[in-house]
């Protein structure tokens, strides 16, 4: 980060907003406009895999990974991105920690398509909201991280509750859970990888990674009950090519929009999905919202309200420190 030192070397108070907004944190305009396209697209997401229902969650997910690979390959192309892919490869290291990722985003995907097919869009969208939350409490397990105390109350208040949505759901959160610890081990591993690869490389080496299981998944498939691809019609055909697009584009939307803002507001964007994850599954596909949910998600939002304003606290003392990285993808 740039010093602001000589900037404020004036005999003069400076005022606030100069202290804990440098030029160079300031937000473009072009760069909060990708990052709502992207947390908008992955927002209705659910109803794309929605749409494709009829066929098993497993084949939606293997058709993801296969049409992924060839939409990020064909972008890797067009833009003459070939040499730094091959760099990536022969990183025996960033490898490794690519393919431990492709691993989580596999259960992450796997489950959110499930999800999704199977009306428990609401439960998918809990477990996005926690995912900052659960980043917090990695960073402590894993990294070893000292928390704030607001940090620790907000960890107490989900810890409570996930208590609440058991109960109101008559079972564990599992779906939610799963999404959340998926998603934030996912974010570890590419924060460990930082600036060495991309999004786009980043996802077509992941991808690469996940296909021959894939394609052992599509051809058992073929062999038994039948891959539902061309046997549904052409609408059904044309919305499951398009998941590879459906998939890279907001990567790639969220990378631009990484390399124009701070990282507090790619992390209080990162909310814009699960809102309307929430609003898809309540509004658009009409599943159970009982009072019992309202009051787990409203503890949730508690949690998440404290953390962020801890985070926007430290943030203004650290002239630009940011929220947790939004890490990853649904």
């Amino acid at each position: 980060m740039i010093s602001v030192t000589g900037a404020f070397a004036v005999k003069r108070a400076p005022r606030l907003t100069e202290v804990t907004t440098p030029a160079h944190d300031r937000p473009s305009g072009s760069g909060i406009a990708f990052a709502a396209v992207a947390y908008v697209l992955w927002g209705f997401l659910p109803v794309l895999f929605f749409a494709l229902r009829e066929s098993s969650a497993v084949e939606i997910v293997a058709w993801r990974i296969v049409l992924s690979l060839v939409f990020c390959a064909l972008l890797i192309t067009v833009t003459r991105s070939w040499p730094k892919l091959v760099a990536i490869l022969r990183d025996r290291r960033t490898m490794l920690a690519l393919s431990l990722a492709a691993v989580f985003i596999l259960v992450n995907w796997s489950v959110y398509v499930f999800a999704s097919v199977s009306g428990h869009v609401v439960e998918a969208s809990l477990g996005y909201f926690t995912n900052p939350i659960v980043t917090v409490l990695l960073g402590v397990i894993v990294l070893r991280e000292r928390l704030r105390p607001l940090q620790w109350t907000a960890l107490a208040v989900s810890a409570i509750a996930v208590l609440v949505i058991a109960i109101g759901y008559g079972s564990f959160p599992w779906i939610a859970l799963t999404l959340a610890f998926s998603f934030g081990f996912y974010g570890l591993v590419k924060k460990r990888v930082g600036p060495t690869a991309d999004a786009v490389s980043g996802l077509t080496i992941e991808t690469a990674v996940l296909v021959p299981a894939a394609a052992v998944v599509l051809v058992v498939i073929a062999a038994t009950s039948g891959l539902s691809f061309g046997q549904l019609g052409t609408g059904h055909a044309l919305l499951t090519l398009s998941l590879g697009v459906a998939t890279a584009v907001p990567l790639i939307l969220f990378a631009a929009a990484a390399r124009r803002l701070p990282l507090i507001y790619i992390g209080l964007a990162q909310y814009i999905a699960p809102i309307l994850q929430l609003i898809v599954g309540v509004v658009v596909l009409h599943e159970a919202m009982p009072p019992e949910r309202w009051v787990g998600f409203g503890v949730v939002w508690l949690a998440l309200i404290i953390l962020t304003v801890d985070m926007l606290r430290h943030a203004n003392r650290q002239r630009g420190a940011a929220l947790p990285e939004a890490t990853g993808a649904p």
